[in-house]
C-alpha cells in the first residue's frame, strides 16, 4: 500500500473497528465521528510505538526501508491484538534496522503481545526469542530455548553442515 501516507496504511486495519451502515458514514454521524477518531489516536499510539512518529503524512513509498517495516509491524498492532504474526521482518533489512527491530519485538513482549516470528537471520531470532521451533524441510527437528537449539545435534547438522 505504499500509494497511501503511513496513516492512511493504518486505518486500512482499523477500518473493521468503524461499524456502520452506509448511510451512517455517508452523513457521518456522531458514532462513525467518534469511531474515526478512535482509530486515529490508535494509529498514533502505534506510529510512535514503532518510532514512526513524525512521518504520519508521508507516502509510505518515501520511507526508508526500516521505516516501510516499522509502518507494517504498527498496522499489525492496530486493534491492540494478544499474538502478532511477523514472517521474515528482517529481511532486506541492514545490521542497524535488524537491531532496531529486535529491540522493537522485545518491546512488544514486554506489553504483553505475543510474537511468532518465522525469521532466518539467527542471531536476531534467538536474542528475541523464549522459544524456538526448528525446522528442516517443513519437518519439526528440534523445540527448545535458544540455547536448547543452538545446541542441538541435528539442527547443527540441517543448518550449519556439522554431522551428528
Amino acid at each position: 500500500m505504499s500509494h497511501m501516507t503511513v496513516t492512511e496504511n493504518l486505518l486500512v486495519a482499523a477500518h473493521d473497528q468503524v461499524r456502520a451502515n452506509p448511510f451512517a458514514v455517508v452523513f457521518r454521524r456522531p458514532r462513525v465521528r467518534r469511531a474515526e477518531r478512535a482509530a486515529q489516536a490508535e494509529a498514533a499510539r502505534a506510529l510512535e510505538f514503532v518510532g514512526v512518529k513524525g512521518k504520519e503524512d508521508l507516502d509510505v513509498s518515501s520511507l526508508s526501508y526500516g521505516d516501510r517495516r516499522r509502518t507494517e509491524v504498527a498496522r499489525a498492532l492496530m486493534g491492540n491484538p494478544k499474538v502478532v504474526l511477523l514472517d521474515e521482518p528482517a529481511a532486506g533489512m541492514n545490521p542497524s534496522e535488524t537491531a532496531d527491530l529486535g529491540r522493537l519485538i522485545d518491546e512488544m513482549k514486554e506489553t504483553g503481545v505475543a510474537v511468532v516470528l518465522i525469521e532466518h537471520d539467527m542471531n536476531m531470532l534467538m536474542s528475541v526469542s523464549d522459544r524456538v521451533l526448528a525446522l528442516d524441510h517443513g519437518v519439526k527437528i528440534a523445540d527448545g530455548t535458544p540455547a536448547e537449539i543452538q545446541a542441538h545435534p541435528e539442527v547443527l547438522a540441517a543448518y550449519l553442515g556439522v554431522d551428528s
